[in-house]
């Protein structure tokens, strides 16, 4: 079942993300947020953008979320993506399905491009972004330092919709009439 996140997820969420903290430069922190923050950065995100978890057995098996692309105005059609999968359920199509779902979402709220940053090398990811229809669109060099070396980023881009001429606000997700699950 695919659903929105609620606070309660916030300790599956963490046990997800923190091994890409600790042993990986895939995030770019260096401190595994606690549940507390977690949980606060899902209440934070979700009045404006989707925050999805794929839930099996009760267990919470990946995440996928959307925020703000860049602060300046003329950006607001436009939202980075970010996914994570546990490593027991990786390359069994969560991710995919995830995304398909948060880009269901994104259009519906009225967003024409996503975009996310990949850590290079990060084949498992590249393969799921290009698979849910991103295309790479460059690279910056050796922007972040972490784990005793530099890293790469790539940017890839996902056109979610053709823009209109002049285009409506995005909505709020909180202003759709949303299902409770999805699946």
């Amino acid at each position: 079942m695919i659903r929105l996140a609620l606070a309660e997820d916030a300790a599956a969420i963490q046990a997800i993300y923190a091994p890409n903290v600790e042993k990986t430069a895939i995030s770019f922190e260096t401190e595994v947020p606690s549940v507390a923050e977690m949980a606060a950065r899902i209440g934070k995100t979700l009045p404006h953008w989707p925050w999805l978890v794929d839930e099996k057995d009760g267990a919470i098996r990946g995440y996928v979320y959307a925020g703000q692309h860049r602060t300046r105005a003329a950006y607001r059609w436009s939202v980075d993506t970010t996914a994570y999968v546990a490593e027991y359920a990786q390359g069994q199509g969560v991710g995919k399905r995830l995304y398909q779902v948060l880009f269901e979402l994104l259009r519906a709220q009225g967003y024409t491009r996503a975009f996310a940053g990949i850590t290079e090398p990060n084949a498992a990811s590249q393969a799921l972004h290009r698979s849910a229809g991103f295309v790479p669109v460059g690279v910056y060099g050796q922007v972040g330092y972490k784990l005793g070396a530099w890293h790469d980023v790539g940017w890839w881009q996902l056109d979610l919709g053709s823009p209109p001429g002049i285009p409506p606000e995005p909505v709020p997700l909180d202003a759709l009439n949303l299902p409770e699950a999805w699946v």
